[in-house]
């Protein structure tokens, strides 16, 4: 069966989602330079259209960001038939391990243990927030939650998306302050 794919807006206007058919990788993979996107054969083709600033890969999407050179309507069919084409051509063969091992330079990432109200907090952002912002075209992690106040890193399209402060205030902190009264304060955003 060969790839097909299809462009989908996100609530990130230099943001643009392009789905497939088929699953792209079982990873969530934040690529932010063609030097990262180096291990990836599709990633680095990618980075060469030089509007390109950044993408985010995870199951069978990839979002593109661009910078303001160009505008959506004018660039999104050639990136979906680009894409398509380097797919049915090339394929997607890679392994996941190692490529996430490399652009996310692992080796120097610790094992993040949390605490039990930590461990619950990313239990509800991963089932009540992650479908919605993955549908979106982005991701969200818990980073931590210190004295009331809950610090998430925000991927893809939610990277730099001007509602993200919206949907932080009025969406995820106002459901962690209802799944857990008196214990959250605050949601705010981690930058990396």
């Amino acid at each position: 069966m060969n790839y097909s794919i299809y462009a989908e807006s996100t609530p990130n206007p230099a943001v643009m989602k392009f789905v497939a058919n088929k699953i792209l990788l079982n990873e969530n993979l934040e690529i932010l330079s063609a030097e990262e996107a180096k291990h990836i054969p599709l990633a680095a083709a990618i980075f060469n259209f030089p509007f390109v600033k950044g993408l985010f890969l995870s199951g069978n999407f990839i979002a593109i960001t661009k910078n303001e050179s160009v505008k959506w309507e004018d660039i999104a069919m050639q990136i979906r038939s680009f894409i398509s084409d380097f797919l049915n051509e090339k394929g997607i063969d890679i392994d996941e391990k190692e490529i996430v091992k490399k652009v996310k330079n692992e080796s120097i990432i610790e094992e993040q243990t949390f605490s039990d109200l930590e461990t619950k907090v990313a239990d509800v952002l991963e089932e009540y927030i992650q479908p919605a912002v993955e549908s979106d075209g982005g991701f969200i992690s818990l980073r931590a939650v210190e004295n009331g106040i809950v610090s998430v890193v925000l991927k893809g399209a939610c990277s730099g998306c001007p509602s993200s402060s919206l949907t932080l205030k009025q969406g995820i902190e106002s459901l962690l302050k209802q799944k857990f009264p008196d214990q959250i304060k605050e949601v705010v955003s981690y930058e990396e």
